[in-house]
C-alpha cells in the first residue's frame, strides 16, 4: 500500500492506495502557523491511517516549496513556518520509516501522468492555477526536480512578451515585480478585474463572461493572452506532449480552446502538437500524485 499526503495551506489530506485504488480518504484543517503541530497532524494521519487498515504503507508528501539539495531543508514556501525546517527528517525519526518528499505541483503532474489526463505521455507539464501559480515536469513517469529542486517553477519567471501596460506589473510576494504568477493566480485575475470594474471572484467573472458581460470578456481575454503566452515559453524550452491544468482557475472550460488558439504566434514551430487537457483527478491529483512517489507497492 501507499500513502499519500497533500499538505496545504488551508487542509491536509491522506489517501491510501491499495494497487492503485482508493480505499481511504481523509481530510482535516492544517494547523498553517504551527509547525510543531503539522508534524504532529501529518503523523497522527499515518498512525490512524495504518491502524485503521491494519497494514504498514509507504508515505509520500507534497508540499508546498522544496528540500533544498543544500540543506536539506524546506525553501520556497508559502507556508512561511516550513521554511528553513527539517520536515523530512523530522517526519522519518517519527514514523521509523524513509520518507518521499517532493513540490506539491510536481506530486500534480505525477498523478495526472501515471493515470491521469497525460497518462501514457513522455513529458507532462501539470500547471496549478490557484492562490498561486505552481508547475511540474513529469518525464518518462517520474517527476523532475533538478540541481535546485525548482524545476517546473514558471509561476516566478516574468510574464513573457509584456505590453507596455504589463511593465513593471505586480509585486509579488517573492519580492520581485510581474511575475507570472501575479497575473495567472486566481487573485492575479481578480486583482485584473478590479482595476476596471466591480470585485468578483474568478469563477463569477469566467460566468459573467459567458454570458457576455462586456468587461468580464475583456478580463477573461486578457487572462487567456497572457496564459497563451506563458505556456508558448513553457513549450519552447520544454517542449512537452501534455500540458495539464489543476486548481480553481482551471475550472474555467473556456481556457482550453481559448488558449491554444492564442499561443501560436508565439511558439518557436511552424505548428504546435502539444495538447491542453483539464486535470482528471481534479483536487485529488496532489495526493494522489504523493503516494505515486513509491512507484512499487511494499
Amino acid at each position: 500500500m501507499r500513502i499519500g499526503i497533500d499538505l496545504g495551506g488551508t487542509k491536509t489530506e491522506i489517501v491510501v492506495l491499495d494497487a492503485g485504488a482508493e480505499v481511504l480518504r481523509r481530510r482535516v484543517p492544517t494547523p498553517r502557523d504551527d509547525y510543531a503541530a503539522i508534524v504532529s497532524t501529518v503523523v497522527e494521519l499515518v498512525r490512524s491511517a495504518e491502524a485503521e487498515l491494519g497494514a504498514t504503507a509507504t508515505v509520500g508528501i507534497g508540499t508546498p516549496g522544496a528540500v533544498s539539495p543544500a540543506t536539506g531543508r524546506i525553501k520556497n514556501s508559502n507556508t512561511t513556518c516550513l521554511i528553513g525546517r527539517p520536515l523530512r527528517e523530522d517526519l522519518e525519526r517519527l514514523l521509523e520509516r524513509p520518507i518521499r518528499l517532493a513540490n506539491d505541483a510536481n506530486c500534480f503532474a505525477l498523478s495526472e501522468a501515471v493515470d491521469g489526463a497525460a497518462a501514457g505521455a513522455e513529458v507532462v507539464f501539470g500547471v496549478i492555477l490557484g492562490t498561486g501559480v505552481g508547475g511540474g515536469v513529469v518525464v518518462r513517469g517520474w517527476p523532475l526536480g533538478g540541481r535546485n529542486a525548482i524545476a517546473g517553477e514558471w509561476g516566478h519567471d516574468p510574464l513573457p512578451w509584456p505590453r507596455d501596460d504589463e511593465r513593471p506589473g505586480p509585486t509579488c510576494y517573492c519580492g520581485r515585480q510581474g511575475c507570472i504568477e501575479t497575473f495567472l493566480s486566481g487573485p492575479g485575475l481578480e486583482r485584473d478585474h478590479a482595476a476596471r470594474a466591480n470585485p468578483a471572484r474568478a469563477a463569477d467573472i469566467a460566468r459573467a463572461a459567458a454570458h457576455g458581460e462586456p468587461t468580464a470578456c475583456e478580463t477573461m481575454e486578457r487572462y487567456a493572452d497572457r496564459l497563451a503566452r506563458g505556456l508558448a515559453a513553457v513549450i519552447n524550452l520544454l517542449d512537452p506532449d501534455v500540458i495539464v491544468l489543476g486548481g480553481g482557475v482551471s475550472n474555467i472550460e473556456w481556457l482550453y480552446s481559448a488558449v491554444p488558439e492564442r499561443w501560436g504566434p508565439w511558439v518557436f514551430s511552424d505548428r504546435v502538437d502539444t495538447e491542453l487537457r483539464p486535470a482528471v483527478h481534479g483536487d485529488s491529483s496532489g495526493v494522489r500524485g504523493a503516494a505515486w512517489l513509491w512507484p512499487a507497492d511494499p
